[in-house]
């Protein structure tokens, strides 16, 4: 085996522009792939990225109304939606899923939220309990968080984000300073922020929309104050903190579920559902996945053309090589021996084609990631599986030729010129 495979270089040495062009369908064809396939998964990963985010597998499970988010600026809360109970809270926690989970309470502000002129018309104010800031990955930048007294003796103190921040405060310091929620005075004690930061790309007008959407930030204030300045017995959402990536979906249907079992109401489409990000991008990179599959098949054409090509090769070199089988079989080479040396050659042939195409993939899917600004991530197992398919290519269009050099006939063979 090791002297065919020497054997073969020698040949593709001896003949290396005709080796180059053989192999050029090969190359192209897995470099196609390489850079296609690397381009899907980086494409993939930034659309799981940009729905979910930096990896906080955080999932919200909010009480709708049909297709819609129940809105209670302007819904009164119907009958039979109790308030989440403690023991409710301990079984969401309890599941295999969740890590960790909160209750909140949530309204977009627009015309709520002031200090002096200034406001955060478009943005959000939240009651959270004990452990929101937990869940949902924030720390504390500057100030002090919520502390037991505050929920205890229903303080009127609020953190804010740094969106909310810059929009009320204008780059001055809020420490200490008092801002009105819905007329209510609150006085600022801290700023929170995320402790990783995630910035999704925005390519389009679209994205803007779907991502960009909270600019003007949030103002948190306990939920035990949230009656002073909206009103009693409001139900809450949920957070929840899922496990893994791939524990998203089922921990935010089962809390749904749990939470619905609670409800008495008589409206079939007033329930609790989960904001299934990862759902939503494994939709989207599933529509993807069905143009690129094309292009994959489509690249696939060229590996075809360039077995084809290997064949053809391979055919003009057992002619051009007729005297030296005969003169092989002559002193004793059995049929096995000679179909294995073309065979190695066809094979060593478009191994070596595979291998130069992974290789110029790679740049190609850097390349395009430079020229279009498209992530890519590069598949260890994609590369071997397009060397060993190369090398297959070899077997399948290197036997026709190598069977026929094994079944020449060595006199006549002898007698060729």
């Amino acid at each position: 085996m090791l002297e065919n495979i020497r054997l073969s270089f020698q040949g593709i040495w001896s003949h290396k522009m005709r080796s180059f062009l053989t192999m050029l369908g090969i190359i192209i064809g897995i470099a196609a792939i390489i850079a296609i396939v690397s381009t899907i998964q980086g494409t993939n990963k930034q659309i799981e990225q940009n729905l979910i985010g930096s990896g906080s597998n955080n999932v919200k499970v909010q009480l709708y109304n049909g297709d819609w988010t129940f809105d209670f600026s302007y819904e009164s809360v119907p009958d039979g939606i109790p308030t989440v109970t403690q023991d409710t809270l301990d079984q969401i926690k309890a599941l295999p899923e969740v890590e960790d989970a909160s209750l909140y309470l949530s309204r977009q502000d627009y015309d709520g939220v002031y200090y002096l002129n200034n406001s955060i018309s478009g943005g959000y104010v939240n009651g959270i309990d004990e452990n929101y800031f937990d869940t949902c990955g924030y720390v504390m930048k500057s100030g002090r968080g919520f502390t037991e007294d505050d929920y205890n003796n229903s303080r009127k103190v609020a953190i804010l984000d740094e969106n909310s921040a810059q929009s009320l405060f204008q780059g001055t310091d809020p420490m200490g300073k008092t801002i009105e929620v819905k007329g209510e005075p609150f006085v600022v004690i801290g700023i929170v922020t995320q402790l990783e930061k995630f910035e999704p790309v925005i390519n389009s007008l679209d994205d803007y929309y779907t991502y960009a959407q909270d600019t003007s930030g949030c103002v948190y204030v306990p939920d035990r104050v949230w009656p002073v300045i909206y009103q009693y017995d409001e139900p809450q959402q949920v957070v929840l903190k899922a496990k893994s990536t791939e524990d998203m979906t089922n921990a935010g249907k089962k809390t749904a579920d749990l939470l619905n079992g609670n409800l008495n109401v008589s409206e079939d489409n007033v329930k609790y559902k989960s904001q299934d990000l990862l759902e939503q991008a494994k939709q989207i990179q599933q529509l993807s996945q069905s143009t690129n599959t094309m292009l994959i098949w489509i690249a696939g054409i060229s590996l075809l053309v360039g077995g084809i090509g290997v064949m053809n090769i391979m055919l003009v070199s057992v002619t051009e090589r007729t005297r030296e089988i005969g003169l092989k079989k002559a002193i004793g080479a059995r049929k096995g021996m000679i179909l294995g040396q073309f065979l190695t050659e066809a094979v060593v042939l478009t191994s070596l084609g595979g291998l130069i195409g992974v290789i110029v993939g790679i740049v190609l899917a850097e390349i395009i990631s430079k020229l279009n600004a498209t992530p890519v991530s590069i598949s260890v197992p994609a590369a071997i599986l397009a060397v060993a398919f190369s090398m297959l290519i070899g077997i399948i269009f290197g036997l026709l030729p190598s069977y026929k050099a094994a079944n020449l006939d060595p006199i006549e063979a002898l007698r060729r010129e």
